[in-house]
C-alpha cells in the first residue's frame, strides 16, 4: 500500500484554495534504507570556456592543421609540376637552337616559346631552371649550339642547357701542314668568327684536332695551338737525349718539320730523324726535297710538277741541296710525334734511305748498302709504272668500247711529260712518299759537299715524291 494513499485529501484541497503552496512532506525511509548512509550530491558538471580548452594547446592544434593543409597543398603542386616537367614537349621535329654568351634565363625561354620548344610556360620554365641549376651544384644554363629532339619534355631541355650538351664543333689541323694553310683552312670553316690579322710565324702551331663552341673566334684557335705547342716544346725540350744534335728549341722544330714531311708513317721518324741527325754530325748536307719545294713556294703548300733541275740548283735558303746544316726556319708545322723523334731519335748509324716499295722506306749506314736498295727500288718502279700503263690502257679501251670520252690518264712518276697531282692539304693518315729518296753520288751532288760528278756530266735528276 502506498504510504500516500493514507493522507487526508482535503489537505491538498485545502493547498490549493487557499493558495498556499506547500512543500512535498518527506516520507520516512524504510528500515533498510535508514541503515544505508546518506549519498552525497553529484557535482554539477563544470561549465565549457569559451575558446575550446587550453590557449597554448589550442595554438599547437592551429598549427597542426594549417601544416597538413600546407604539406598536402605542397604535394598536389609538386606533383603538378612533375607532370608538367615530365610530360612531352610541343617540338614536331628536332631543331637547333643557339644560345648566345652573356644572354639571360629570361631570353632563353622566350626563344625556347618562340621555336616552339616549350609550351608557352616561361614562369614554369624559370622556377625549374633555378630549381635545376640547384640541383646540378649552382650551373647555369651554358651558352652554345643544341639540339632539341622531337617532343623534348621540359627536363630534357633543362638538362642540355645545364650540362652544356651542345653541338660538338671541331677543327682537325693535319701535321705538315704551313702556317699560311692552316690560316686558310681556319678561314673556310663558317663555324668560327673573326679574321686571323696576321699569319702566325712557320712552325709555332701545334696541329691537333680543336673543338670549340658556337661564338668562339679564329684567333682563339690560333692562340691555343700557339700556347699548345710551347707547352708541349718546353717538356719534351728538358726530356731530351743528352747527345741530340740540336742545341736549341728553335732547331729542334726546324728538324722536326724536315722529318715531318719526309715520311707520314710515325713508326719511322725516329729512324727519319737518327738519319739527318747522324748526316749533321758528319757535316753531310740533308739534301731533303721539302727543303727545296718550301724554298720555291714560300710556304703555299705543294708545287704542280715533279722539281725540276734548274728548281734543284736554285740558290734559296731552305735548299738543304746547296746548303750546309738546317735552314733558317722551319718548313711546316711539325707534330707531336715529329718533334719526339727529334728530341729522342733512334739509335742507329744510317745516313741514307729509299723507299722500300711496301709504303716505307729501306735504310742503310753506308752507300754501299744503299745503293743496294736503290736497285731494289728501281725493280719495284718499273713495276708499278707497268701496272699504271696497263690500267690506264684498259680504261681507255673501255671507254673507246662504250663510246665515252676516255678518262685522263695520269702518266707514270718520271716520265717527261707527267705532271703529279696536287698536294691533297691537311690529309692525314697519308701513305709514305713512296718515291722519295736520299740521291747517291751517281745521281745527284756529292753527299757531303755538293760537288759534281767527276766525269762533269750535270747530275741526273732522280725519281721523286708526286704527291708533294
Amino acid at each position: 500500500m502506498s504510504l500516500t494513499n493514507d493522507l487526508p485529501s482535503k489537505a491538498n484541497d485545502n493547498d490549493s484554495a487557499g493558495g498556499i503552496r506547500r512543500e512535498p512532506t518527506l516520507l520516512p525511509r524504510s528500515p533498510a534504507e535508514a541503515l544505508e548512509p546518506t549519498r552525497p550530491p553529484v557535482p554539477p558538471a563544470p561549465e565549457t570556456p569559451q575558446g575550446g580548452g587550453h590557449p597554448v594547446l589550442g595554438f599547437f592544434n592551429g598549427m597542426f592543421r594549417f601544416a597538413l593543409v600546407l604539406a598536402l597543398a605542397i604535394a598536389a603542386f609538386y606533383y603538378f609540376l612533375k607532370i608538367e616537367f615530365d610530360q612531352p614537349g610541343p617540338l614536331a621535329t628536332s631543331t637547333v637552337i643557339v644560345v648566345p654568351k652573356g644572354q639571360s634565363v629570361g631570353d632563353i625561354a622566350d626563344a625556347l616559346v618562340r621555336d616552339g620548344v616549350i609550351a608557352d610556360k616561361r614562369v614554369l620554365f624559370l622556377l625549374y631552371a633555378r630549381y635545376f641549376s640547384h640541383v646540378k651544384g649552382n650551373a647555369s644554363i651554358k651558352a652554345g649550339e643544341y639540339v632539341f629532339h622531337k617532343n623534348a619534355s621540359m627536363r630534357q631541355v633543362l638538362d642540355t642547357l645545364v650540362e652544356g650538351k651542345s653541338i660538338d664543333h671541331k677543327v682537325t689541323v693535319a701535321e705538315g701542314l704551313t702556317s699560311l694553310q692552316i690560316v686558310q683552312r681556319l678561314n673556310a670553316n663558317s663555324d668560327l668568327e673573326g679574321e686571323i690579322a696576321q699569319v702566325p710565324a712557320e712552325g709555332t702551331l701545334l696541329p691537333d684536332t680543336y673543338r670549340f663552341e658556337t661564338g668562339d673566334t679564329r684567333s682563339d684557335i690560333i692562340e691555343r695551338m700557339q700556347v699548345g705547342q710551347q707547352k708541349f716544346l718546353a717538356k719534351m725540350w728538358e726530356e731530351r737525349d743528352p747527345d741530340v744534335v740540336v742545341k736549341t728549341p728553335e732547331e729542334a722544330i726546324i728538324l722536326a718539320s724536315i722529318v715531318e714531311k719526309e715520311t707520314g708513317r710515325a713508326d719511322e721518324r725516329p729512324r727519319i730523324a737518327a738519319v739527318f741527325s747522324n748526316r749533321l754530325k758528319k757535316k753531310m748536307r740533308l739534301q731533303s726535297d721539302p727543303t727545296i719545294i718550301y724554298g720555291l713556294v714560300a710556304g703555299q703548300g705543294a708545287l704542280d710538277h715533279p722539281i725540276q733541275q734548274d728548281e734543284l740548283d736554285r740558290d734559296t735558303p731552305y735548299n738543304t741541296y746547296k746548303i750546309d746544316g738546317l735552314p733558317p726556319g722551319p718548313i711546316a708545322n711539325p707534330g707531336r710525334a715529329a718533334i719526339e723523334a727529334v728530341l729522342k731519335p733512334a739509335n742507329t748509324k744510317d745516313l741514307y734511305f729509299v723507299a722500300d716499295g711496301k709504303g716505307g722506306h729501306a735504310f742503310a749506314p753506308s752507300l754501299d748498302e744503299h745503293n743496294k736498295n736503290v736497285q731494289k727500288w728501281r725493280v719495284v718502279e718499273r713495276e708499278i709504272r707497268a701496272k699504271e700503263a696497263a690500267e690506264a690502257a684498259a680504261a681507255a679501251e673501255a671507254a673507246k668500247a662504250a663510246g665515252v670520252a676516255p678518262p685522263h690518264a695520269t702518266l707514270p712518276a718520271g716520265t717527261p711529260e707527267a705532271v703529279p697531282p696536287a698536294e691533297v692539304v691537311g690529309q692525314t693518315g697519308a701513305t709514305p712518299k713512296p718515291l722519295e729518296i736520299i740521291r747517291t753520288p751517281a745521281e745527284a751532288p756529292a753527299a757531303n759537299a755538293g760537288v759534281a760528278p767527276t766525269d762533269g756530266a750535270a747530275p741526273p735528276l732522280p725519281r721523286r715524291n708526286p704527291d708533294r
